[in-house]
């Protein structure tokens, strides 16, 4: 379908949403999961790696763009809906470290993370498509980067000194790193697509709901500072972000379920 075409069907569909029509709204994100989950089974089966690659791509692609697209149709639509927040509890090892895994997936999805010690929890603030969005690829990455650093085995320097926590601390940060990459490349292409396709500037739109995540932020801690986490093994961090260039970046529903459970 060429480009024109395309936008002239997402033009289409703006105009004749009816505002009201919340249940076909969740249907639809529903359908997207199910395709999105569909793909990832098929590049987890497949023995080859570039066939893989371009499944778990589409797969991506295919989430950012249903939450961008909906942004845009609901503010065409006249819909009011402002930011929720949902809240996380990270358990030990590394939970530093896992901050910061959750922080990266939340800013590609335009979303924003507070951490909190008392009690030890993360504050997601989003709009509802990319709290999901973020939610479930957490869980799915956790997953991923847990069988990773179980597979890596003990870690020891040349004196035969036990370093295998800061390596897995900096593996997983390093994971992190690359994995945030990635998601913020799909997101920037898929949302160039999307404004393509409608033909309108997404900038107005996403700018607002920013602010109004910002504003939400503000409201419920008004006092916050940057999360910083020094690196303490370099080999652990090339490992991890090797280990991030071969993460599947959306979730199966076998993902989704399962309960990641670093190796100390």
């Amino acid at each position: 379908m060429g480009k024109r075409s395309r936008r002239r069907r997402a033009q289409e569909q703006a105009t004749q949403r009816p505002p009201s029509d919340a249940s076909a709204h969740g249907g639809k994100g529903e359908a997207m999961l199910a395709r999105v989950r569909a793909l990832l089974a098929k590049a987890e089966s497949t023995p080859f790696e570039a066939e893989a690659e371009a499944l778990t791509a589409k797969a991506q692609e295919l989430m950012a763009r249903y939450a961008i697209t909906e942004a845009m149709l609901d503010a065409q639509g006249g819909r009011c809906g402002g930011p929720e927040r949902r809240d996380m509890v990270l358990e030990p090892p590394y939970v530093s470290a896992k901050a910061m895994l959750l922080g990266v997936i939340a800013r590609a999805n335009r979303c924003q993370v507070v951490w909190t010690n008392e009690p030890p929890r993360a504050a997601v603030f989003g709009y509802p498509a990319d709290l999901r969005a973020t939610e479930v690829l957490y869980t799915s990455l956790l997953v991923q980067v847990s069988r990773a650093l179980a597979a890596s085995g003990p870690v020891r320097d040349v004196t035969g000194t036990s370093r295998t926590r800061s390596y897995r601390r900096s593996f997983l940060l390093g994971f992190a790193s690359r994995v945030g990459e990635r998601l913020r490349e799909v997101a920037a292409a898929t949302a160039d697509e999307v404004a393509s396709d409608l033909g309108v500037s997404l900038v107005p739109v996403m700018a607002d709901r920013a602010v109004q995540i910002r504003a939400a932020v503000a409201e419920a801690f008004p006092h916050t500072s940057p999360q910083k986490s020094a690196i303490g093994n370099g080999k652990g961090f090339m490992a991890g972000r090797a280990a991030g260039d071969r993460a599947a970046l959306t979730p199966d529903a076998r993902a989704v379920r399962a309960t990641a459970r670093l190796p100390r």
